[in-house]
């Protein structure tokens, strides 16, 4: 079995870089590969359109740089999506619109064998991350017990329910969702609002206390100051969509202009 770069750096207590991408063209992957600068690239599925073929694909180009992968899912169908990202070779999985401890045992579960030391749903199959073997092995499992949990806190009933998610074992990493809880706390858009603030703060202060990697996604490294005073080491940075279109509205305007003078 592959070994799992972010479960590697996490275990070795290094911080770790992200940036998110759309798009299914692996090329995509191996140019940021190419940069050599980024731990893992994150599959936003919530927001994208994709086959499973593209899992797979999206994994190999990854494997080709010693890319981490991590994929985001929607909530509906999470337990299928999961698995099948797994059995491609995805390296950790971001649960998105998590509502509670019970969600959050259930995402775990989604992840981990189907065993009595596991206690998790992820059966016997024929997939990639198993190098097309059948599965079930002793390595099989030790594979699936290596995958990074990651969860959205971005519902106020689960900020209500903070403490018993950090204690839920099995989760390691939480991502603030500032537009979400701004939403469910009917300031829908607010994000600089003291309520999300307060409640980011809280999640960044508690995930620290209970041993669990608090990340932030972030538009530009300038930003990232403030939240590697407070302690936070693990950061997605960037997503290609939003790239590509802050590039072609600036250059586009200035070139519009000189063509209009």
């Amino acid at each position: 079995m592959r070994a799992n770069p972010i479960r590697n750096l996490l275990d070795q207590g290094k911080p770790t870089l992200g940036t998110h991408i759309h798009t299914v063209w692996p090329n995509v992957v191996e140019a940021l590969g190419h940069t050599g600068l980024y731990d893992y690239v994150e599959f936003v599925a919530e927001y994208g359109t994709y086959t499973l073929h593209d899992f797979d694909n999206i994994c190999r180009a990854a494997e080709l740089h010693n890319l981490g992968t991590m994929i985001k899912i929607d909530w509906a169908n999470n337990e299928f999506i999961a698995q099948r990202a797994v059995g491609s070779g995805f390296n950790s999985v971001l649960f998105s619109d998590v509502r509670s401890a019970e969600d959050t045992r259930d995402c775990v579960r989604y992840v981990r064998a189907d065993s009595p030391q596991t206690g998790g749903t992820y059966g016997v199959a024929t997939r990639r991350f198993a190098y097309m073997g059948y599965g079930g092995s002793a390595d099989y499992v030790q594979a699936l017990n290596e995958i990074v949990v990651v969860l959205m806190l971005e519902k106020k009933s689960a900020l209500d329910e903070l403490d018993m998610i950090l204690a839920v074992d099995g989760v390691e990493m939480l991502q603030w969702g500032a537009s979400d809880f701004s939403m469910s706390v009917g300031k829908a858009g607010q994000r600089q609002d003291p309520q999300v603030q307060a409640g980011e703060q809280r999640v960044i202060e508690a995930c620290l206390a209970a041993g669990v990697h608090p990340r932030i996604e972030l538009n530009s490294a300038d930003g990232a100051k403030r939240y590697l005073d407070m302690g936070v080491r693990h950061f997605s940075i960037g997503t290609d969509i939003a790239i590509l279109y802050q590039w072609w509205q600036e250059e586009g305007e200035e070139l519009r202009k000189a063509l209009e003078e």
